[in-house]
């Protein structure tokens, strides 16, 4: 099966007890969550943290889509808590829209 990469960016709070929280909640997981995510096509998801910059790599089937994604969220409240959760520690990059968290990353090198 195909599957498609793609990198999100995202800050947290510049707020090192913030940070060091956020960290505790995603090496715990929820399990709803993480079957949410596997459940709308995604087989890899990494965070990376540098400062308060995230980067997020994502690895998913050719059906995955964000906006299949985002409709399959809004019907879960246990994704909307932890989305709202989540929110506490994070904070929009300056160029998202409003409301606008995680960013598609284009990509504009591969490695012949």
């Amino acid at each position: 099966m195909a599957s498609k990469k793609y990198c999100l960016a995202l800050d947290l709070k510049d707020d090192p007890t913030l940070i060091a929280e956020y960290k505790v909640y995603h090496q715990k997981g929820v399990p709803a969550v993480i079957a949410s995510i596997k459940e709308a096509g995604i087989s890899v998801m990494d965070i990376y943290l540098i400062g308060n910059r995230m980067f997020m790599i994502i690895e998913a089937n050719e059906h995955f889509s964000f906006e299949k994604k985002s409709a399959m969220d809004a019907g879960n409240s246990i994704v909307q808590e932890w989305e709202s959760l989540m929110w506490k520690y994070q904070q929009a990059l300056p160029w998202a829209q409003n409301g606008e968290k995680w960013m598609l990353m284009e990509k504009i090198f591969e490695l012949p």
